[in-house]
């Protein structure tokens, strides 16, 4: 199945900010509640022991992304972190929620952060989670490229997949929007505006998910744009792990500089 970028409504500035807050939260609770990116935790772990970075930059983090569970788990292996959430269009609402809840061990930049080009001052380790399909070819190489030249390790998980399975299963997104929302946290009413009586949220987020597959990078892609950079200064891992409990593998990528 040949890769389409086609466009993601959440993507566009004309994306009215109620409508894409209650996207990234409906993404968000889903990832908590469904974890697809628990097989790829021990990945991560080996990375950032072997990089020795416990500062975590997020990048186009969302509603916060997969780290409400994900940090925890990391301090039970004995990684204690601190997350740094981050997006072009921030949802900060949401990020403060997450900060205060952990106790500022997860924290969030206020200003707008461009994948491509993060500011010096955001040190750490950058991650990013079911976004990279957002990037054309080109500007999914300058995030790769903005990392070496910073000279920043760099993880990229992607739980959307190129296949008709995934756009199947995609198809049930506007019932999982549905019964999924009254269980969203802090309330809106906004949100119920929406989801239930104009349903924009159930529809945008279907329309978004058949694209997010539609767009997502294979493999041989990854690798592809990683060849594009200098091959003698990262190591880099590339490939796929499966969730025993959902049918679409998440595909990852690992980058590190030599001898990090």
């Amino acid at each position: 199945m040949k890769r389409l970028h086609l466009i993601e409504i959440e993507d566009q500035e004309w994306c009215p900010r109620v409508i894409r807050d209650a996207l990234t939260d409906c993404l968000q609770f889903n990832l908590t509640r469904m974890q697809p990116y628990a097989p790829m935790t021990s990945i991560l772990c080996t990375a950032l022991e072997r990089t020795g970075c416990r500062q975590i930059v997020d990048l186009c983090s969302g509603g916060g992304g997969p780290w409400v569970w994900l940090h925890p788990v990391l301090m039970r292996k004995g990684l204690s972190t601190s997350v740094c959430l981050t997006d072009k269009y921030p949802n900060l609402e949401a990020f403060e929620e997450w900060s205060r809840t952990t106790d500022r061990a997860i924290g969030f930049h206020a200003g707008p952060v461009d994948a491509t080009r993060v500011p010096g001052e955001l040190e750490g380790f950058r991650t990013m989670f079911t976004a990279f399909h957002h990037f054309k070819p080109e500007q999914a190489s300058a995030v790769l490229a903005d990392a070496v030249r910073h000279r920043r390790s760099i993880g990229v998980f992607e739980a959307t997949h190129r296949s008709a399975l995934a756009l199947l299963l995609m198809l049930s997104t506007p019932f999982v929007v549905l019964l999924c929302t009254p269980f969203i946290r802090p309330f809106r009413w906004s949100r119920w505006l929406w989801t239930y009586l104009v349903p924009v949220v159930p529809l945008v987020t279907l329309f978004d998910g058949l694209v997010s597959c539609l767009r997502s990078y294979s493999v041989q892609e990854l690798r592809e744009l990683t060849e594009r950079l200098n091959p003698n200064d990262y190591e880099w891992h590339i490939g796929t792990v499966q969730n025993k409990w959902i049918p679409i593998p998440v595909t990852y990528l690992i980058g590190m500089p030599n001898g990090g």
